[in-house]
């Protein structure tokens, strides 16, 4: 049996988990940008998932509890997603490849922390079954987006109908859903649905006056993203609750197949064309600072995960 208690006590905050919550809300920002990466993953690395799904599912139950847990992580989505957008993006503009490669070091230098959630779990045929596929959906969602991109792309909300509105509310439901499944990015999605690059465009003054029709289109997003992230922490809190082990077995898949596909998307396929057509920066040097950063990404990010353990291991031995 994996059942377990549906109620998660809370962390009382003082300074330094009031910073680590909030570096957590900059990681979940940074994925809306970022192809590829994360939060939730690095919400496990920072034993605050469990934490972090309850306080979504009952904020308005709980709300001054739940509140509380989630403000500074709300502060950080927003510098985070605020920083993506100024930082992040001009960066993959001038070397787009090995900016990624630092992105999935990142990831792959975490994974360990997620498959830790697995230690000690029987393997089953449903289990392994769940960790096939959580590999194969975000595989299959990147060569559908690499597919259909031709190396090309286009802006979505040229001419803004009334059916964008519905469409977003339904791709933002599952940006929320993102959020809070470790392995699945909300960036890897917008690219596969071909929406990644215009959503990035179209965040300018001068679009906006050209194209305020868009806005319709960000009210969809927002409000198929609150439905999104609500309604889908509760229902892992509950699976979790249930089926702790058996669920993860998917979540691990879902890590795993996102570093794989951070390198075969749309726009990815769009910086390969460009490197075969020699219209951006030496390849060989885009490969080759790639590879170095993927490396510091794993190093970096393995440390973080070992310092994790080890604070962990100190307060089981504290504790027994």
């Amino acid at each position: 049996m994996e059942r377990e208690s549906l109620e998660i006590a809370l962390i009382k905050y003082n300074k330094k988990t009031w910073c680590k919550s909030g570096l957590l809300g900059f990681f979940i920002g940074l994925a809306v940008i970022v192809p590829g990466i994360s939060g939730s993953t690095v919400a496990i690395i920072f034993k605050l998932y469990d934490q972090f799904l309850y306080a979504l599912g009952n904020l308005f139950k709980k709300f001054k509890q739940c509140f509380l847990f989630l403000l500074p992580i709300a502060i950080g989505i927003v510098v985070g997603v605020a920083l993506g957008f100024i930082a992040v993006q001009q960066l993959l503009d001038l070397l787009p490849f090995a900016v990624v490669c630092l992105f999935a070091g990142l990831m792959s230098g975490a994974f360990p922390a997620v498959k830790d959630e697995l230690k000690g779990a029987k393997r089953t045929p449903l289990r392994i079954a769940l960790f096939c596929m959580g590999i194969l959906i975000p595989v299959a969602l990147g060569v559908f987006s690499a597919l259909s991109s031709g190396g090309e792309g286009g802006d979505v909300f040229a001419s803004v109908a009334w059916w964008h509105v519905p469409v977003a509310m339904l791709i933002g439901a599952v940006v929320g859903l993102t959020q809070i499944v470790p392995g699945l990015s909300a960036s890897a999605f917008l690219m596969a649905v071909g929406w990644f690059t215009s959503v990035v465009d179209s965040v300018s003054l001068t679009y906006w006056q050209k194209n305020p029709t868009v806005f319709l289109v960000y009210a969809g997003l927002a409000v198929g993203f609150l439905v999104g992230l609500f309604g889908f922490s509760k229902l892992l809190t509950n699976l979790f609750a249930r089926a702790r082990h058996t669920s993860y077995s998917m979540i691990v898949g879902l890590s795993l197949g996102s570093i794989l596909s951070m390198f075969c998307n749309g726009d990815m396929m769009s910086v390969y064309f460009s490197w075969s057509q020699g219209d951006a920066v030496n390849p060989a040097l885009d490969v080759a600072l790639g590879a170095v950063l993927f490396a510091l990404g794993v190093v970096g990010a393995y440390l973080l995960v070992r310092y994790q353990r080890k604070k962990d291991k100190e307060s089981a031995n504290a504790g027994s």
